[in-house]
């Protein structure tokens, strides 16, 4: 069972056709979307899927132009989905012009997850920001967190996993010195899978969630475990998540 915690299938050339082809192999998949209005479109072709669910999102680079309309869509739709993502920080040279309204959306959005129960699942984006996401978290007791795609110092990762949360880890991670080193230190239990897809491309290619046993292979390699242990480490960690959400 191939588990992808964090794809944009929104943002493929062919969304419908990869929503299609994930369900057809039964792989399970947390599309994530960039503004709630995004959610708000793709809603009916999500609706009925068994294995590809779609997450509420309002990404920190896209909120300069529309967060007023877009706030109040996430107040409306949050009631839609268990799955937050993508939100967070971006204090990076791309996100650092809007860090003040960054600062202020995402505050409020964990304001509103927190009044409705905290029972989502979020997937985060802390570019250049991992203490003041850690810390607005913990802010909002908020429990349930994978941060996506982490690129933050290892002192940091140490407080995020002493806070409970998780990382979701790509094939761009496993073949950079930062990445290794980070994944070296999570340990397998608080380890899930992402493509990122469209965003990564992979041997010349873009990514699909249908192309991850790479990732699966280079964690069996590095923790001296067959494949079908990895998978099932990885399926036990992401249900796990889901059951402590629901209970």
């Amino acid at each position: 069972m191939i588990i992808d915690t964090h794809c944009h299938i929104d943002m493929y050339p062919n969304p419908i056709q990869v929503l299609n082809e994930c369900e057809k192999r039964e792989i399970i998949v947390i599309s994530m979307t960039s503004l709630p209005s995004h959610f708000e479109l793709g809603y009916n072709h999500f609706r009925d899927k068994k294995k590809v669910r779609q997450a509420l999102g309002f990404h920190p680079l896209f909120m300069k132009k529309y967060d007023s309309i877009e706030i109040s869509k996430f107040k409306k739709l949050i009631k839609n989905t268990t799955y937050i993502g993508e939100i967070g920080l971006d204090f990076s040279k791309e996100g650092i012009m809007t860090k003040g309204l960054q600062v202020k959306i995402f505050t409020e959005i964990l304001s509103i997850i927190k009044n409705c129960g905290s029972k989502k699942l979020i997937s985060l984006h802390s570019r250049g920001a991992e203490k003041e996401v850690l810390s607005k978290l913990i802010d909002y007791d908020i429990k349930h967190a994978i941060f996506h795609w982490y690129s933050g110092h290892i002192e940091d990762a140490e407080k995020i996993l002493t806070a409970g949360y998780y990382f979701s880890i790509n094939t761009s991670m496993i073949k950079s010195k930062k990445g290794i080193d980070l994944i070296n230190r999570i340990p397998l239990h608080r380890v899930l899978i992402e493509s990122d897809g469209p965003y990564i491309v992979n041997k010349g290619k873009l990514i699909y969630p249908y192309d991850l046993l790479e990732v699966y292979n280079y964690l069996a390699k590095t923790n001296g475990l067959t494949l079908d242990e990895v998978i099932c480490q990885i399926k036990n960690n992401f249900f796990g998540l889901i059951s402590s959400i629901k209970s």
